[in-house]
């Protein structure tokens, strides 16, 4: 069991640690901006669009090219894969294109494959996130991530960033049937690594990752205010909100 220190606060006995990708382990603006501009760009070269389209068409999936930031509404990086590319059609058709579903799937799996090769264009780690997961893996900690990106692209990320190895699991969206803040992806965890929820802890940047672990019986959520959570939202639900995850440190006992 590895105990942790979480800003003032001790957790202890954690078997398993629960991790999201997106604004957790991995910059959120930086990736999902990237991811969404090109989906809107390649969206309109497929369908002959006026380049104007493009902020349109990443403000449908939540990104507000003009602010700078994320949609604190996503849906992109709050919810599935599904529903971005839903409203990505929604906004087509309100300018009057039908049929374009298939379109929009094609455009969305060429992003995949071509972000796969420019990897180093779409990922920036937080600062002391690899550390971290280090640490904790060497002190006989399970690591698994639970995302709302499918489960090959969270593998895709961490095997660039050479950090596949130290996780036990990888619960994407696809994996299940309800998203967070359902705990649908704490149960698939835990019973893929036979642990307890009483010795497991949820990591996230938003309300969802940490009402995911609320509602799933854990023995801790903790919130970073690396993404869409504010301290404010966290501290209603959850004591333990630091500003990262720089902020989670592995206390190693002293043993004589």
């Amino acid at each position: 069991m590895v105990k942790i220190k979480v800003g003032d606060h001790l957790i202890e006995d954690i078997e398993v640690a629960i991790f999201d990708k997106d604004g957790t382990i991995i910059e959120l603006y930086h990736y999902w901006s990237k991811m969404v501009y090109f989906r809107s760009l390649f969206l309109c070269e497929r369908l002959s669009l006026d380049k104007s389209h493009v902020k349109g068409l990443a403000y449908a999936m939540g990104v507000d090219f003009d602010k700078g930031r994320l949609r604190p509404e996503g849906p992109v990086g709050l919810k599935k894969r599904e529903i971005v590319m839903g409203e990505a059609i929604k906004y087509l058709k309100n300018i009057g294109l039908n049929n374009i579903e298939n379109a929009c799937i094609d455009v969305f799996k060429y992003v995949d494959a071509f972000s796969q090769q420019n990897l180093k264009e779409f990922i920036k780690p937080i600062e002391g996130a690899m550390e971290l997961l280090k640490n904790l893996f060497f002190n006989g900690c399970k690591i698994a991530i639970a995302t709302t990106d499918i489960s090959e692209r969270a593998k895709i990320a961490m095997k660039y960033l050479d950090m596949e190895k130290y996780i036990h699991f990888f619960a994407g969206a696809e994996m299940v049937e309800r998203p967070k803040p359902f705990p649908d992806q704490v149960e698939l965890i835990l019973n893929v690594l036979n642990s307890k929820r009483e010795n497991a802890i949820m990591v996230g940047d938003a309300i969802t990752d940490v009402q995911m672990g609320v509602n799933g019986g854990l023995k801790a959520s903790i919130g970073l205010l690396t993404g869409f959570g504010t301290y404010e939202d966290f501290i209603k639900i959850t004591p333990y909100v630091v500003p990262d995850i720089s902020w989670i440190e592995v206390v190693k006992e002293n043993r004589i």
